[in-house]
């Protein structure tokens, strides 16, 4: 059972959220707690399909409250007549289920922090429910036409609707409808969030040493040095708001900015000072005030911790676009980096982030230009323009560079890139995929057997040539400029891994996380911390395989003994599993895992060890098909073998009892006998509240 899809997987999405709302529904039953299948499914496709990390357990309180006040209200159609659903309930018994049944995220708040979350926002969720600016399209006009007493669930009815609508016959909200359409125009409709790529795990230091490295930086001397100067009394300023020439001297001086002074009659003409100028008012550290300089009282306790102030510095780097890059006079013109500089110093920070290797100057340059050729129209204009915009641009991407190393948020070096940055194999990819591909993506990429063009692939070749031919700039950020980065990455609502953030977690959420989320090494060392913070390395042991013990979902148990497996030392996940094999509740699992690693044979099973594989076989797939009708359609398909396989495996004495007697339904359902009725219960449970008179536009 995982908790997150890639946005393509749609159909494994579809068949994970079918299995869980069953279970949930039942779950709820027997707790007496209130639920909703479709609102909980409804739910759930919100965190899958508009949010930029699509964790399915983790639920902060800027999720809930943009579901029950935008994902809800705008997908949600709750018709004239219907009873609705008392969404926020529902919310409450699905945050409690992923609690009980340890598939919430370790990183997410706990229970009581969400359900606090729930209970802030839940008096404000019928107000939006009937709030037409937070409709959908689809809901807005089906919500119209009920009003008017079309009856929706008449095709032809709603389709004579929208043709007196279209002619403009029938009345509706043109005020309410122009804010629809400007909300799906401008890009801010929840359905229109992409999801983010997803981020290796990364390691820091201490906070304590990063403070260090701080404090060593020249730009954080100088941001404070300034801040002191001015003081709060202030310093006078023209009336541009420029330092004073006499001011300006003096300041250049205590800094230690190296402007050259000698002739100059302006401080407008001491760029260095300037910039120092304009990132400590960005950075909230300095401000004008009818004519004087200040420094601002509430920057203190920033000024005095040199990590808060690195970060303040860092942040401020993406509202200075005008004092790095913007022309000088009018006699010079921007780059093409200008119009899009905080997205592409998003973008350059996000490609370095997590790398295990440094990033050439070349590739980095080229993934640059491909986001140009994306935003601006290039087809106008001969090579040698464009050849000079692109130039223009990489000399103001140089500058953006130069600052961040300054500040100490990227290293530069000089050597041979990594293999991994050089062309990229695609020869199993097949020709419609290089047909296809564009020749900007085939010149990126240096795949110059995809491009038919002789000029791109000459191109290609060059950009080959200039990665292999000898040194190259690598670029990769510092441990300081990863913690920034990070900090951002989670502020936007991303998934962003740090070795070490689950050493409190409960085992069960540690191994849920380290089997979707991290690789190899990087779950190794978060293991080891968490088994080393409690001590007793056998005790922990016991915490963990107890957890795979617990885990009511057999997929799930699967990867969480897979990942501890692979994560313990060598040899050691060998011996545990042989030892589990002789476990009453963990030998399916273990003889699954000794089969696939070739530990064990078939032959080498007694005939009990190969039926608790069958029993555990089976009941995975039924959790892969999604449980439900899924299932059923995955056993029907098998026929006969499926007969026999299923009477073998209830007889196998596989210690999951509730998972047994469910495959025994299903494959009642499946293969004859009383499945009908047995179908007929389930829809029942996933359709309790009434959910099924709902409708998502």
């Amino acid at each position: 059972m995982r908790m997150r899809f890639e946005p393509e997987a749609e159909e494994e999405f579809e068949a994970a959220r079918g299995l869980l709302v069953d279970r949930l529904v039942r779950w709820a039953g027997e707790q007496g707690l209130p639920v909703d299948g479709h609102m909980v499914e409804t739910a759930l496709d919100y965190r899958h399909l508009a949010t930029a990390d699509g964790r399915l357990g983790l639920w902060e309180s800027r999720h809930v409250e943009e579901l029950l006040l935008s994902w809800l209200p705008q997908q949600l159609t709750e018709l004239p007549g219907e009873e609705r659903a008392d969404a926020p309930a529902t919310l409450r018994t699905l945050l409690r289920y992923l609690h009980g049944a340890q598939l919430a995220d370790p990183r997410g708040p706990s229970l009581q922090d969400s359900l606090a979350a729930v209970d802030r926002v839940a008096e404000k969720h019928p107000a939006a429910m009937t709030d037409r600016i937070r409709w959908g399209l689809a809901k807005f006009w089906a919500m119209t036409a009920a009003e008017q007493g079309v009856d929706v669930r008449d095709g032809a009815a709603f389709q004579r609707f929208a043709d007196r609508a279209q002619r403009g016959e029938a009345a509706y909200d043109q005020q309410a409808l122009a804010a629809i359409m400007e909300r799906r125009l401008t890009g801010r409709a929840l359905s229109g969030v992409a999801r983010a790529e997803p981020q290796l795990p990364v390691m820091l230091p201490p906070d304590d040493e990063l403070r260090r490295r701080a404090k060593a930086s020249t730009i954080v001397a100088q941001l404070r040095g300034l801040a002191e100067w001015v003081g709060q009394g202030g310093r006078p300023v023209t009336a541009t708001g420029r330092l004073r020439m006499a001011e300006a001297r003096e300041l250049v001086d205590v800094l230690g900015t190296d402007d050259r002074i000698e002739g100059v009659r302006s401080s407008a003409d001491l760029p260095r000072l300037g910039l120092l100028m304009e990132w400590a008012k960005k950075a909230r550290l300095v401000r004008v005030v009818k004519g004087r300089l200040y420094a601002v009282a509430k920057a203190r306790p920033v000024l005095a911790d040199p990590l808060q102030l690195w970060l303040r510095a860092f942040d401020a780097c993406f509202e200075l676009r005008q004092a790095l890059i913007g022309a000088r006079s009018g006699w010079h013109v921007e780059s093409m980096l200008f119009d899009v500089y905080e997205h592409i110093l998003d973008d350059v920070l996000n490609t370095l982030y997590s790398l295990p290797y440094p990033m050439p100057w070349p590739r980095l340059r080229d993934t640059v230009h491909l986001a140009y050729r994306a935003s601006f129209r290039l087809d106008a204009g001969s090579d040698l323009q464009h050849r000079m915009w692109f130039e223009h641009a990489d000399r103001d991407l140089r500058a953006v560079l130069d600052l961040l190393d300054d500040l100490g948020a990227i290293e530069r070096d000089r050597g041979m890139a990594d293999p991994v940055f050089l062309d990229i194999d695609l020869s199993d990819a097949g020709p419609e995929l290089l047909a296809d591909m564009p020749p900007e993506l085939a010149e990126l990429l240096g795949v110059a057997g995809a491009a038919t063009d002789p000029a791109v692939r000459e191109r290609a070749d060059a950009r080959r040539e200039e990665l292999t031919a000898g040194p190259v700039e690598l670029i990769r950020l510092t441990e300081l400029g990863t913690r920034a980065v990070r900090q951002r990455l989670l502020a936007a609502g991303r998934d962003a891994p740090l070795v070490g953030e689950l050493v409190q977690a409960p085992a069960a959420g540690l191994l849920g996380v380290l089997a979707e989320d991290y690789p190899p090494d990087a779950a190794r060392a978060e293991l080891t911390g968490w088994i080393t913070a409690r001590g007793e390395r056998e005790a922990a042991l016991r915490q963990l395989t107890d957890a795979v013990r617990t885990m009511t979902f057999r997929t799930r148990a699967q990867a969480m003994l897979d990942v501890l497996l692979a994560a313990l030392p060598d040899g050691e996940g060998e011996r545990l599993l042989h030892t589990l094999r002789h476990d009453p509740q963990l030998a399916p699992l273990a003889l699954n895992a000794l089969a696939q690693r070739e530990l064990l044979s078939r032959e080498d099973m007694t005939d009990a060890e190969s039926l608790l594989v069958l029993a555990e076989s089976l009941l995975q797939l039924v959790e892969v098909a999604g449980g439900g009708d899924g299932a059923e359609e995955t056993l029907r398909a098998q026929g006969s073998q499926a007969r026999d396989a299923v009477a073998a495996a209830l007889d196998s004495g596989h210690p999951d009892r509730a998972g047994l007697d469910e495959l025994r339904q299903l494959a009642a359902g499946a293969l004859g006998t009383h499945g009908a009725r047995v179908g007929r219960a389930r829809k029942a449970r996933r359709s309790s509240g009434k959910s099924g008179r709902k409708r998502r536009r």
